[in-house]
């Protein structure tokens, strides 16, 4: 590992992704070698973005340095869907929706599912507080069916839409579900969120007021970059897609796998280390950011610009998230994990990638 700098951080969590914001501003699209560069660079700065979070998290404690990454990440992917949506584009009315839908079953089988499987091979059984599951999924179904079920059957516009006072609705309504739930987790019952061994003094001294400053800022720095050559490297994706005869759909899946990486390898870092409380957190807090976040502040610019919203789900994708919830609900109602329910989620997982490409 490289040398510290004298801020006590490693010098190459600090250089990826300045270099990668520097590849980025020359213009990563003129040429093959600087495409390949924005990947090599891109899965280098989420790798410096899994480390920042681990220090402000050592700092904050639990459950607080989950949200951080969480938020952090999320209005960053909101910004990016924005983005997408202002400039227009055939799929703009569909964006959001597909966005969301493809990190939700990403995150409940992808990083769920890994965090349970690693978990159950190295350490057989994992322990978590029951309750913190419980109080995710229930806000978690809720925001869901109201969101991405509920528009296919209404009768005000047509399928898979709200009228505007439905949008307002629907918007109020999630961001008052997960901000109690943050109330939930942070005040009322921050000791559901908390492993046993939290707040034990065996774990190593927390770093300093200063150099969790830093770490944040390049935290924010790097989710940054990660979206940015995410966008940037998109139409590459799209024609790779495309020569395979993939629908465009898979796109999008790759868009939202490559944002939530940092998430991702922060969850499996902590479940490879016994502490699958903090991979729970990570992934429903993730979950519910994704979707309570997102849907408001997406509301909010379809009405202001007039941009139609489809937010209702097709059947096929319907049954494959009931599937998927149905099975994290019944994986996390004992308290305990094996490495079974880890791999029946990645199973339901490549079942959902595979009937995007042969649909």
């Amino acid at each position: 590992m490289a040398s510290n700098t004298r801020f006590g951080l490693p010098i190459w969590s600090m250089l990826l992704p300045l270099v990668a914001w520097g590849l980025f501003f020359v213009g990563i699209k003129t040429h093959l070698l600087l495409q390949i560069l924005g990947g090599v660079f891109l899965i280098g700065s989420v790798l410096s973005a899994v480390y920042h979070t681990e220090v402000v998290a050592h700092k904050v404690g639990e459950p607080f340095g989950t949200i951080i990454l969480a938020l952090a990440i999320t209005i960053i992917e909101v910004a990016l869907i924005i983005s997408l949506m202002v400039t227009g584009g055939d799929n703009a009315a569909y964006l959001p929706r597909d966005t969301v839908f493809a990190a939700i079953m990403l995150i409940l089988n992808g990083i769920l599912g890994m965090s349970l499987m690693i978990g159950g091979l190295k350490h057989r059984e994992q322990f978590f507080g029951q309750k913190s599951a419980s109080t995710a999924l229930i806000t978690l179904v809720s925001i869901l069916v109201m969101t991405l079920i509920l528009p296919n059957f209404t009768t005000s516009t047509t399928q898979g839409t709200y009228s505007s006072a439905q949008l307002m609705f629907v918007a109020v309504a999630s961001l008052v579900l997960y901000g109690s739930f943050i109330m939930v987790q942070t005040v009322r019952h921050r000791d559901y969120f908390l492993a046993a061994d939290d707040d034990l003094d065996h774990h190593a001294q927390p770093p300093s007021t200063k150099i969790t400053t830093i770490s944040f800022i390049f935290l924010l720095i790097c989710l940054g970059i990660v979206v940015m050559l995410a966008k940037s490297l998109s139409p590459s994706i799209e024609a790779a897609v495309a020569y395979m005869g993939a629908p465009v759909a898979l796109v999008g899946v790759i868009i939202a796998a490559v944002v939530l990486l940092p998430e991702g390898l922060a969850a499996l870092n902590a479940a490879r280390h016994n502490r699958f409380q903090t991979s729970l957190n990570l992934a429903l807090g993730s979950a519910l950011a994704s979707i309570g976040l997102t849907i408001p502040a997406v509301t909010i610019v379809c009405l202001i610009y007039d941009i139609p919203l489809v937010l209702g789900l097709d059947g096929k994708s319907m049954v494959l998230l009931g599937l998927s919830t149905f099975i994290v609900m019944l994986s996390l109602n004992q308290g305990r994990t094996n490495i079974l329910y880890g791999i029946v989620l990645l199973v339901n997982l490549s079942a959902y990638v595979f009937t995007i490409i042969a649909p």
